[in-house]
């Protein structure tokens, strides 16, 4: 397999030309997943202004404000690696207010936020319509394997090594959440050291 190494200049290039390649006709939603020390979050942010260079709306979502409630995210305790891989993030909430009204025909209005888990009770977002081309980016952690509707999935890949040795200790008890996850990406980006990533497979 051809691993292609990149700066985060040209990562950032890369994945908004892609992105910009998609069909203008409807919305594209991108996916940018990872391990949260690969922070997501963080790339996902470096591609806004680019793509609003281009042309493109662009509207920023985490799946960090679609956890369920607390009820439902602790029931079998606060350090359980199977609820944090199948429970806490809410897929139908998530596909409901954002992935969904970006189907072909949907109506293009997006709920950005859902739940404020720290607070433990719902956001007051108002809903925000996504102009026409418009570009939904999403970032979070495991998820390339819910099946959720994407137009295109980047997933940042960190050896398990890496992943071991950079999650912050707090988290630790989430590592055998990932001993199963396989995930089903369009662009696989090699992220054990964020300064020289590594596109897997062909870059342009």
């Amino acid at each position: 397999m051809k691993v292609v190494p990149l700066s985060p200049r040209a990562l950032v290039d890369e994945l908004v030309g892609r992105v910009d390649a998609l069909p203008r006709s409807t919305w594209a939603r991108v996916l940018l997943d990872g391990a949260p020390p690969t922070r997501p979050g963080e790339l996902a942010d470096r591609l806004v202004e680019p793509l609003r260079a281009l042309g493109r709306p662009v509207l920023r979502v985490s799946a960090d404000d679609f956890l369920r409630p607390a009820s439902v995210r602790l029931e079998h305790g606060h350090e359980d690696p199977d609820s944090f891989r199948d429970s806490w993030l809410d897929v139908g909430g998530l596909t409901r207010e954002v992935l969904g009204p970006l189907d072909p025909g949907g109506s293009g209005r997006v709920l950005p936020r859902l739940w404020n888990a720290a607070a433990d009770r719902a956001h007051r977002a108002d809903y925000v319509a996504l102009g026409p081309a418009g570009v939904l980016l999403l970032d979070g952690t495991l998820l390339l394997d819910r099946w959720l509707p994407a137009e295109l999935s980047v997933h940042l890949w960190l050896s398990p090594a890496a992943l071991e040795r950079q999650l912050p200790d707090a988290w630790r008890w989430t590592l055998p959440a990932y001993d199963s996850y396989e995930p089903r990406a369009d662009v696989t980006v090699r992220y054990d050291h964020p300064a020289r990533p590594a596109l897997v497979g062909t870059v342009g």
